[in-house]
């Protein structure tokens, strides 16, 4: 699981990112806002953990956008605003939760789990095409399609961001846990293995190549 850091107080960045990543999370820890979209524009997150203090030197407004942004990830507000207000207009913006500073972090990893949790249990349905991520299941027009491992989950991440391009890097860092160790061609193969075992034989496509940039979700559209 991949998470996005932003938080101006730099040293609580790097304790939130070295507390995340001893529970095994991928993370990255943006400063400011500029930062906060060149991670945002390169890679996918599964959440953002988003610093807002007073006075307000960021907008919450800007959660609303992130949402835009990250698809279906979660985002959990991180303030020490005690006001009940602050609370009602950080939930309204789209925010997933909002957590006091300052951090229990016993506490805040459960929460992020249990934010983790419900959003891997969405199933995606698309018409006649139903993708449970929780039980690794894939149903087509009632029958069950044999795709396991990682097929299947660059399979569900694009489904997941089906409105994006999704690049080989953003698919390897979100998906392998140690990215740095694979070759982009183990993208290829999972793609192919997509293609093998459900496009050809279904007579649909789920899954386009778009030239020099990535992968994009396309089904419902019909092989022509």
């Amino acid at each position: 699981m991949r998470v996005l850091i932003v938080e101006h107080d730099i040293d609580l960045g790097k304790e939130l990112s070295e507390k995340l990543q001893a529970s095994e999370y991928q993370c990255d820890v943006a400063e400011n806002l500029g930062d906060a979209k060149y991670y945002l524009d390169i890679r996918n997150y599964d959440l953002v953990l988003f610093g807002w203090e007073l006075p307000a030197e960021i907008n919450i407004s800007l959660v609303t956008d992130i949402k835009k942004v990250v698809g279906g990830a979660a985002v959990i507000v991180l303030s020490s605003r005690t006001d009940k207000e602050s609370e009602i207009e950080a939930l309204k913006s789209g925010a997933d939760d909002f957590i006091r500073k300052p951090l229990d972090y016993d506490i805040l990893l459960i929460r992020i789990e249990a934010k983790l949790r419900f959003g891997a249990s969405n199933i995606i349905e698309i018409e006649d095409l139903i993708i449970n991520p929780e039980e690794e299941k894939i149903i087509y027009q009632g029958e069950e399609i044999e795709l396991k491992g990682k097929p299947f989950e660059v399979l569900t991440h694009l489904a997941m961001h089906k409105d994006q391009i999704v690049s080989k890097e953003q698919l390897l860092d979100a998906i392998w846990e140690e990215p740095e160790l694979v070759t982009p061609n183990v993208i290829e193969v999972a793609i192919n293995q997509i293609r093998q075992k459900m496009d050809k034989p279904l007579d649909i496509s789920t899954i386009e190549t778009v030239r020099r940039r990535g992968y994009r979700f396309c089904f419902p559209k019909k092989i022509t």
